[in-house]
């Protein structure tokens, strides 16, 4: 790795300090000039970005790839690609910025998304994943300076339980209201590239920067050894530079349109919460909740997006005490709220995790338990703790707990139930010997409350 600029971290060596340099340092001062650059101009295209990416650029694009994902459809690892870094790295510079560049099809694997329907699953090749990496390395510090506080999808420093937190508090301000929870149908797939150039042309002018994203654009997929070319649609699946073309994307079309012209013409308060694709909006009175639900197919059908009819809905969220009736609940990244009773006697804002997404996580468990049914009981316990941890760390949330005990209990059931088909006997193992041979031993972890909801998040009247 090149050692220019970069943060010295001192080791003794021989009775004296020497600099262990690193890139990082580099590459963040060199955001922040972008950045910097951005604020300044806000106005003006930036024309010269490429030449940010040199070779620490690139290095410190690899370390942010992730090393254990699935191989692309040159079959070559993380790891492989490692063994002469220096080389490769050089030479995909030199191709990147010539011009001789060409983007290899995204390998395409289908996924359950529910019952009825899959997820397609792009996993771009390892090279193309750096280089994806590094040109995000240098849109991001300036669409950073663009994006409003609203969204919250695949921002630096930012997070889902945010996106949750800000829903919250929007609700709090609007004494419950009402709830426009929309979704948009097909967003990924549907993105016209035409459209995407001209917005990424009004504040990036760099002609490497633009080849390779429309060569991305253009790279189509590759599916069961079959190859599909691109239809001027969509983003490239799975890449890193999806999610912040989606932003971008969103951005124009939604939340700078909100803010300042919808915001002005409405009569009460309202808020929008974004989380890549998926955002509802809270708004104070019914009416301007019925005019934006009016208007919004069409500002969304000028940029060729659909809101599916089926699941956009206006949702009558008030307070029960001020309500007509029972409020109703909607379905935001995973979790569904709620107005609960408190021990105040009062009511609060509440979330619980989506019967769908129950479901989905216990059929990936079972899937997973009946493929590795034979593998070695620490090994399985090891595994399950993990995925077990990850549930509890998203939706480990004050007032979710009875859901993911559940969700743990409903672990333990069905790995029994696969330990149990191991063998052909019909004396299977009993609840009472499975916790004290198995659980005693290789003892799963227990449900656990990772995120405190904060008292100005409460939302409680109390009588």
């Amino acid at each position: 790795m090149s050692s220019q600029g970069a943060r010295p971290v001192y080791r003794r060596d021989a009775g004296r300090h020497t600099p262990k340099i690193q890139s990082v340092d580099s590459v963040l001062n060199r955001q922040r000039h972008i950045a910097q650059v951005a604020q300044k101009y806000t106005d003006s295209p930036l024309t010269t970005l490429a030449y940010h990416m040199d070779s620490l650029w690139m290095h410190e694009a690899f370390s942010r790839v992730k090393k254990n994902s699935a191989s692309g459809v040159d079959g070559v690892s993380a790891a492989e690609y490692a063994k002469d870094l220096e080389s490769n790295l050089a030479e995909l510079l030199d191709r990147a910025k010539s011009g001789s560049y060409r983007a290899p099809p995204v390998k395409r694997k289908l996924i359950p998304k529910n019952d009825h329907e899959f997820r397609a699953i792009g996993i771009p090749t390892v090279e193309d994943k750096v280089l994806q990496r590094a040109v995000a390395m240098v849109l991001e510090p300036i669409y950073e300076q663009e994006f409003i506080d609203c969204s919250y999808g695949f921002r630096p420093k930012r997070s889902a339980q945010q996106a949750m937190d800000a829903l919250r508090e929007a609700i709090k301000e609007t004494d419950g209201g009402w709830v426009l929870d929309a979704d948009i149908k097909g967003f990924f797939d549907t993105i016209e590239h035409k459209i995407l150039r001209e917005i990424l042309r009004k504040r990036i002018k760099d002609s490497v920067i633009l080849r390779l994203l429309s060569k991305w654009l253009k790279a189509g997929v590759m599916s069961e050894d079959v190859f599909h070319a691109a239809t001027g649609e969509g983003t490239p699946q799975g890449g890193v530079i999806s999610p912040l073309l989606s932003n971008i994307f969103l951005h124009e079309v939604l939340d700078s349109w909100f803010a300042q012209e919808v915001l002005p013409r409405l009569k009460g308060k309202a808020k929008l919460v974004r989380f890549a694709d998926d955002f509802v909006i809270v708004f104070e009175k019914q009416s301007d909740a019925l005019k934006v639900l009016g208007v919004l197919p069409k500002r969304f059908g000028k940029y060729g997006l659909e809101l599916h009819p089926e699941k956009t809905r206006l949702v009558e969220f008030r307070h029960p005490w001020k309500g007509g009736g029972k409020p109703e609940t909607f379905t935001f990244l995973g979790f569904t709220f709620y107005w609960g009773k408190t021990r105040n006697n009062g009511y609060a804002v509440q979330r619980r995790t989506s019967s769908k997404k129950m479901r989905r996580s216990l059929s990936g468990i079972h899937e997973w338990c009946k493929k590795n049914r034979h593998k070695p009981i620490q090994w399985q316990s090891r595994k399950l703790g993990e995925k077990l941890r990850g549930h509890f760390a998203y939706y480990g949330v004050t007032g979710n707990y009875k859901m993911i005990a559940e969700f743990r209990y409903r672990v333990e059931r069905i790995w029994r139930h696969w330990l149990n088909r191991r063998s052909r006997k019909d004396d299977g193992m009993s609840w009472e010997r499975f916790r004290t041979v198995v659980q005693e031993h290789f003892k799963l972890p227990p449900a656990r409350i990772i995120h405190k909801a904060q008292t100005e998040h409460q939302m409680t009247w109390t009588i």
